[in-house]
């Protein structure tokens, strides 16, 4: 595994997607964190479900990707849904989610990649205790919960980026927001800064840590605040 180079294909809604006029998540800064020959390609879309995202043949150009390039590389398929597929209009139910995401954890391995199932990036929503709501704590759950049984390796970003948040508070959180509106999606900046925290959560909480970190290095002042709980605005 280690003598070939990284290939990450990630998998998922806006929140993982590229920065557009309705979306733009973590995926884009993750990807400026590749190097020592890395290659990847952000799959995600805005809207996305795990229903919506195997119908609308998004998946499939997921799977041909791993199937094209591991004779190269050893992919890697990053896993992140929960926002859309928990609206009552999404037609995906727990149980459906909960299914979903097995699936396509599974059928990556079997096209010869390795899954990373992503629990969801928080949104930047705040109650009047000064605390982020944590309204995908099912969806975080069950993410874990598929890949414990799976025995495949997860990240905990809801976790993670919920605590950060909590950490710098309200106002500095909404200076990541796409625009001034927007709780959910994240300007440049804040791919930037979620991005380098999903690359920290593989190489520190993940068991493909010795694997990945001459493929990805996130910055060390962002990782350094992000620890620490302060705020950090890199530029983008």
């Amino acid at each position: 595994m280690a003598n070939k180079p990284a290939a990450f294909f990630l998998a998922g809604d806006s929140t993982t997607a590229a920065q557009s006029s309705g979306g733009g998540g973590w995926g884009v800064g993750f990807l400026k964190t590749l190097t020592g020959g890395a290659i990847g390609t952000d799959l995600g879309y805005n809207g996305a479900t795990t229903a919506s995202f195997v119908a609308g043949g998004a998946w499939a150009n997921v799977i041909d990707a791993v199937t094209r390039n591991k004779e190269r590389y050893q992919p890697y398929v990053t896993i992140q849904f929960g926002h859309n597929d928990q609206k009552n209009t999404s037609g995906v139910t727990i149980a459906n989610y909960t299914t979903n995401l097995a699936t396509l954890a599974t059928e990556v391995k079997t096209a010869g990649g390795i899954p990373i199932l992503v629990t969801p990036l928080s949104r930047r929503n705040f109650n009047s205790s000064g605390l982020v709501i944590e309204d995908l704590a099912e969806q975080r759950n069950i993410t874990i919960k598929v890949a414990e049984s799976l025995e495949v390796d997860f990240i905990d970003l809801n976790e993670a980026s919920t605590k950060y948040l909590d950490a710098i508070g309200q106002n500095d959180s909404a200076t990541y927001n796409r625009i001034s509106s927007d709780y959910t999606h994240l300007n440049p900046t804040g791919s930037i800064v979620f991005g380098d925290m999903v690359s920290w959560l593989l190489l520190t909480t993940t068991s493909l840590g010795k694997d990945l970190r001459e493929y990805t290095v996130p910055s060390p002042q962002v990782i350094k605040a992000i620890a620490s709980g302060t705020y950090i605005y890199p530029s983008a």
